[in-house]
């Protein structure tokens, strides 16, 4: 079988023989087509950006998309649930008033303050492929054969638990149609013998582990060229694509709109968190109360904002408030790039099913449209990454190349040649050594100051996987840091869920990981 011409394994990589904390989020970023496409596509992009900023809360969120807003959806979960306390006079206990806040550059607090640095989804929430599809059995044999099989499991549970839940909530507060669900099931082409082999392989495995396929199917060269016109084999799993920028927008608003008795929420967008200066108290479950000292205040151009713990849901930029997660052992920023180009055939050709290719490294789908003569428009990411970029206010011509080349390969006569993309633009990806992100309380890094840190969370380095592929990952590692801020306030022991991975873990667990 002939190789898929875009090369595999290709990254431009610059210097980074000393690489340094990452930066704030470009305040210029290229225009994606979720943020910019339309006038309404970012209702949010202003939000808490003037007038008064929040002085005092619970809990700070930095960072503007999908996890920070996971966090968000997830303590007002807890608290219309009755499942977490809030700050009262002297401790907390159940029934009582939690506020949080976010911030763009971002924070959120019970009082939830959220605190951004741009406008939200300004990072790869707003400027990604637009993809929800839980992992069938990718990578399931290179994990099982580091981490085990019940680890390689926990994987793809992780992701099925998270984004049929997900769907859940889209359709009983009737989003479809806000935020363009499509359920057109997703292909994954196998673009060489060597990518066969390993989808087979992991396939194997994964029944070998006991793992369902259900709902999974094997596509030859022949079924696939009849059906869709490329020249591969596949595989075709279920999934979903949308809108990610307007789902974030409405689980900001559900949240929100639960403010009352027990929950706060207030979002500061461009709003940057430049610095978290700690101070003498302690942030155990029987701390003083919102008039007391807090454990943490955070910096900003507006003002200072005090807050009892703090999650970082920075991603990419993470070492720029974390400086020891600067470099390969830290989270790498990886920029990625993107392009909405129009098909020359209808949806009756091009079907409204996502994909993927070379292993993940394409990945596409095309916009739901409007009429049945509409020609859809496909959003295209992939053909190359640029390791160790933070700057997202440009795009690489050869990744630009390859991308535009790419489509009129694969589907002859679908796509013309030459013709140039509607709208292209770039989003920073956070990558770690393990590809799997870090999750959890920032006092269980090794090595690092625990007194400096307790209190503080993080939930980031997805390594390009809600990229490309589904916001499960991001959601869950969300829900994982509120089950464990939850423990803390109501004084009990958090329980890893069933379908964590350990290795996602900050601590001990995960450097033993790496280290084999």
């Amino acid at each position: 079988m002939a190789t898929l011409f875009v090369p595999q394994n290709k990254w431009v990589s610059i210097d980074h023989s000393d690489p340094k904390p990452a930066g704030l989020p470009s305040q210029n970023p290229t225009r994606s087509f979720w943020a910019d496409s339309s006038p309404d596509a970012n209702p949010l992009s202003r939000e808490g950006s003037t007038g008064p900023l929040i002085t005092d809360a619970d809990v700070c969120i930095i960072g503007s998309g999908i996890t920070g807003v996971g966090v968000a959806y997830h303590l007002s979960e807890a608290i219309e649930t009755n499942c977490a306390p809030v700050t009262t006079q002297g401790s907390y206990s159940r029934g009582e008033r939690l506020l949080c806040v976010f911030y763009s550059w971002l924070s959120y607090s019970l009082d939830v303050g959220w605190c951004a640095d741009g406008l939200i989804g300004a990072g790869a929430t707003g400027r990604n492929g637009g993809h929800l599809t839980p992992a069938a059995f990718s990578e399931f044999h290179d994990r099982a054969s580091k981490y085990g099989p019940e680890e390689a499991k926990r994987s793809n549970t992780l992701e099925a638990h998270t984004a049929s839940s997900l769907v859940r909530i889209i359709q009983d507060h009737g989003w479809v149609n806000d935020v363009d669900l499509v359920h057109g099931g997703h292909i994954k082409l196998l673009c060489s013998d060597q990518q066969v082999e390993s989808a087979q392989r992991d396939r194997e495995a994964a029944v070998d582990a006991g793992w369902s396929l259900d709902g999974v199917l094997a596509l030859s060269k022949e079924e696939v060229e009849a059906t869709f016109g490329a020249h591969y084999p596949a595989v075709k799993i279920p999934g979903y694509n949308l809108w990610p920028l307007k789902l974030v927008t409405k689980l900001y608003q559900l949240a929100q709109s639960r403010t009352g008795k027990g929950f706060d929420l207030t979002l500061h967008t461009h709003t940057p968190v430049t610095a978290i200066q700690r101070e003498n108290v302690s942030s155990s479950a029987s701390e003083p109360s919102a008039n007391a000292t807090r454990a943490y205040r955070l910096l900003t151009p507006r003002g200072a904002i005090a807050c009892s713990r703090v999650v970082h849901a920075t991603n990419a930029y993470a070492s720029h408030l974390l400086p020891f997660l600067a470099g390969p052992q830290g989270i790498v920023p990886v920029r990625g790039q993107v392009i909405a180009t129009r098909a020359s055939v209808g949806t009756d050709q091009i079907k409204i099913n996502s994909w993927t290719a070379n292993e993940g490294r394409e990945y596409w789908f095309p916009r739901p449209i409007d009429s049945a003569d509409e020609k859809p428009l496909v959003i295209l990411g992939g053909a190359g990454n640029v390791v160790y970029v933070d700057d997202d206010t440009t795009c690489h011509p050869k990744v630009g190349e390859s991308l535009r080349a790419f489509l009129p390969t694969v589907f002859e006569g679908k796509f013309e040649r030459g013709r140039e993309p509607e709208m292209e633009w770039t989003g920073i990806m956070g990558y770690t050594a393990i590809k799997d992100p870090f999750v959890g309380p920032i006092d269980k890094f090794q090595g690092t100051d625990i007194t400096r840190y307790t209190g503080q969370f993080i939930a980031a380095g997805y390594s390009g996987h809600g990229m490309p592929l589904t916001p499960s990952l991001v959601l869950s590692s969300a829900e994982v840091v509120v089950q464990m801020i939850v423990a803390e306030l109501t004084g009990t022991e958090w329980i890893q869920p069933e379908w964590l991975p350990t290795r996602y873990l900050t601590g001990k667990e995960r450097e033993l990981m790496m280290r084999n």
